[in-house]
């Protein structure tokens, strides 16, 4: 299986930290040129963007932007695809694990991560390959794999309306999700929560900008965002429920071995 890395051109030593997992684990992958507020198409101020729960930095528009630049690239490969951000820790048994899914049918997208946060997880593993059902996720894009039919509804989403490329993920109720148990994958601020090594430092690329203050919107601007965010709210909760026999929230335990990185800049060498 292909992986699609979404790296920014100046993150060399991210990069760097990607291709030397690649080479580990032995798995074919392109490049996906990031999507920078500069190059951010639609632009900050297209409607698109002022339709989620609040209002997005331009950074979450780019990487939701970057994001979609990889779905595109899943529905003309027209086969699954390992989509990464270029800051994702991955398992050592990665391989085996999309030998196992690639395959699946009913499958359309799998998350591989763990980010602190309990998923409504079904509680049954599947036949076939160690993950569950994945009925509400919160938090977290930096890994996943991709179906086609997945990647166009998604992309038919984000026509509609653009959010945090987790959120938005989250949110495609009508894409059959999954989630790898153990998960596969944590984001490098995230090394020390788990016990995972660290193999370069890091510093959010969201968060450089601050989030909008909605105090600054219109009042029918902010009647908006809350309404919507009250309607996600209600609509999660509905989902708990309704999914009650089968399924459980419960927090995503990691894999034990993971892929040892050396040469990098920032990295252990021996």
């Amino acid at each position: 299986m292909r992986a699609l890395i979404i790296n920014m051109a100046s993150a060399t030593e991210r990069m760097g930290f990607m291709e030397a997992q690649m080479a580990a684990l032995g798995l074919p992958w392109e490049r996906i040129e990031a999507v920078t507020p500069e190059t951010l198409v639609p632009p900050e101020q297209d409607p698109v963007w002022h339709r989620w729960q609040r209002p997005m930095r331009v950074t979450e528009m780019a990487l939701c932007a970057s994001h979609r630049v990889a779905w595109e690239r899943v529905v003309a490969l027209g086969a699954p695809c390992l989509v990464l951000e270029d800051d994702a820790v991955l398992a050592a048994s990665l391989p085996g694990f999309l030998e196992a899914v690639v395959g699946l049918a009913g499958v359309e997208h799998i998350s591989l991560e763990a980010r602190g946060r309990k998923k409504l997880m079904g509680r049954r593993l599947h036949d076939r390959a160690p993950i569950r059902r994945l009925y509400q996720d919160r938090t977290g894009s930096a890994a996943y794999v991709v179906w086609p039919a997945g990647a166009a509804k998604l992309l038919a989403h984000a026509r509609r309306a653009g959010a945090p490329s987790d959120a938005l993920i989250s949110s495609t109720y009508g894409m059959a999700s999954w989630q790898a148990d153990p998960a596969l994958s944590v984001q490098l601020d995230h090394c020390e929560v788990y016990g995972v090594p660290q193999a370069i430092p890091t510093t959010s690329l969201i968060d450089v900008v601050k989030k909008p203050p909605l105090a600054a919107r219109s009042a029918g601007e902010r009647f908006g965002y809350r309404a919507r965010r009250v309607m996600a709210q209600l609509r999660m909760g509905w989902r708990q429920i309704r999914f009650a026999r089968v399924a459980e929230r419960r927090a995503v335990r990691v894999a034990e071995v993971w892929v040892e990185v050396r040469g990098v800049e920032g990295a252990p060498r021996g």
